[in-house]
């Protein structure tokens, strides 16, 4: 069984645009999940079923049933996060980016930036703001995703942070000097 510090090592070498010692899944214990239990069973049954009808709905490219089936469950359950998670990834398919920005900080907010629904929703509105070339709103939404396990938004922090780029870059061209000492004079 390999140490902390040898898997450190090994993921530097092989993932040398990743920050030193940073080992994905390491801080991760377990699954996210959402905290569903102040809300009614019956209530939360029928919200999840209509969630689910509206995710099958947008596979299907029917995105307007599916908008119509996650306002459903918002209206049930205005104070779950999760519709309005999905019913934002509807509204940008549709192409409205504002709207589906007002829907994930909703999500954001109403998860208390903890579950499953926040890491989502802060992954997929660090996209959005990635788009928009809003790179330090972008950076700190992945960086709040990766904390809560992302192993996708950590990816996205590093890139974004020029000073991690710029470490990661020089410790590669050192580990490529002493993988190959006589390819130093070639450099």
């Amino acid at each position: 069984m390999a140490s902390a510090h040898d898997r450190a090592v090994l993921q530097a070498i092989f993932n040398p645009s990743t920050p030193f010692g940073d080992i994905p899944g390491l801080n991760q214990e377990e699954e996210l999940i959402d905290d569903d239990s102040g809300f009614d069973t019956e209530l939360l049954k029928q919200v999840k079923e209509l969630e689910t009808q509206g995710v099958s709905a947008a596979e299907a490219g029917d995105l307007q049933a599916a908008l119509q089936l996650f306002s459903q469950a918002i209206q049930i359950l205005p104070q779950r996060a999760s519709a309005y998670n999905n019913r934002a990834q509807t509204l940008r398919l549709q192409g409205n980016t504002a709207g589906a920005l007002e829907d994930l900080d909703r999500a954001i907010s109403l998860s208390g930036g903890r579950g499953r629904t926040a890491c989502q929703g802060l992954v997929q509105r660090g996209l959005l703001r990635r788009l928009a070339c809003q790179d330090d709103e972008a950076r700190a939404d992945f960086e709040k995703a990766a904390a809560l396990g992302s192993e996708f938004a950590r990816q996205q922090a590093v890139a974004l942070n020029p000073y991690a780029a710029l470490c990661n870059k020089m410790l590669s061209q050192v580990i490529n000097k002493l993988r190959n000492p006589e390819m130093q004079e070639f450099i």
